[in-house]
């Protein structure tokens, strides 16, 4: 099989982390066929490591964009992505991967994952878990759920990231991505493995003012992508149990309290929201793991109706994602 993928990098002010990135990348058991790095306007000298690496090595591109003055998370990442992706004759590639440069990742990261999508046919997105460095110098997991690849690593097939019709141009862009997989029929999974593991230099949720604005930013997310409010409870819960300690859960419940009662708009796909709100309360009534497996099976009709030449293609156990 073809193993042709593609990075796509956004990148903004990044001279601590970024060349941890580059070297990971290159140390890859699997290399990617190419890399485009999008710098969207940097001051602090990231242009210039990114430059050297590009000099270096033949499969990585740098695209410039100007200085919007700030660093913007949500859209403004979205729309840097897209300013490499519109550079691509996308299905020149597998695989399509949209990754941070504040990462340290494992050699065979790549490798790993996409044997495992060539292993199931249905697993459209996947990613390892990210972990971040303590106070006292160890490993901490963010605890990002088992049902959608994480943000800043997302490994897609192109086949079905062409079918979801991309990112939405929103802050919950990497929450929508993974439930229009479902709706589809495809597996949007990640796994918590020691060769999946990833360092995040940055925590999840402080790249913008600090962590409470992130927390808070994301839970205006989960209301425009349609959560219901019995789960954003119940997740804001579920956060507070992690640092930042209470703080964190409650800035969640509050950004989406405070979209909820100023009538914020929400996310137009109506049928989508419906999908969403349903899992959601199967997830309340039967745990998240078990929600998920149940939904997957039930939309594997869905995948084999649209992919007729995969039916007769043998698929790993749905137990393994």
């Amino acid at each position: 099989m073809s193993r042709r993928y593609v990075l796509i990098s956004p990148c903004r002010d990044e001279v601590a982390h970024v060349q941890t990135t580059i070297d990971a990348i290159v140390g890859q058991s699997l290399l990617p066929t190419k890399w485009v790095i999008v710098d969207d306007g940097s001051t602090d000298g990231t242009q210039e490591i990114i430059a050297a690496a590009a000099r270096e090595y033949d499969f990585i591109e740098v695209i410039e964009r100007r200085d919007r003055g700030q660093r913007s998370v949500g859209p403004g990442v979205i729309e840097a992505f897209y300013a490499g992706y519109s550079t691509l004759e996308t299905n020149d590639y597998d695989y399509i991967c949209k990754l941070d440069v504040d990462l340290d990742i494992p050699p065979t990261y790549f490798e790993t994952l996409i044997e495992r999508m060539e292993a199931n046919p249905r697993i459209g997105t996947c990613s390892g878990k990210p972990y971040f460095i303590g106070q006292s110098g160890n490993l901490v997991s963010e605890r990002c759920g088992d049902e959608n690849s994480v943000g800043m690593i997302k490994l897609y097939r192109t086949a079905c990231f062409q079918e979801i019709g991309g990112f939405v141009r929103q802050v919950m862009w990497d929450g929508i991505d993974g439930h229009r997989c479902r709706m589809l029929g495809w597996i949007a999974c990640s796994w918590d493995e020691p060769a999946l593991r990833f360092t995040h230099l940055r925590p999840m949720g402080s790249s913008q003012k600090s962590i409470f604005t992130g927390r808070t930013r994301h839970g205006s997310g989960q209301y425009f992508m349609g959560t219901g409010l019995p789960y954003m409870a119940a997740s804001a819960m579920y956060r507070m149990m992690v640092p930042p300690y209470v703080v964190g859960g409650g800035m969640m419940l509050y950004g989406y309290l405070r979209s909820m009662v100023t009538r914020q708009d929400r996310y137009g796909d109506l049928a989508f929201r419906q999908f969403l709100r349903d899992y959601q309360w199967q997830c309340l009534t039967q745990g998240k793991g078990e929600a998920t497996r149940r939904l997957n099976e039930k939309q594997a009709a869905v995948w084999t109706s649209t992919h007729p030449q995969a039916r007769s293609r043998p698929e790993a156990p749905l137990s393994l994602v």
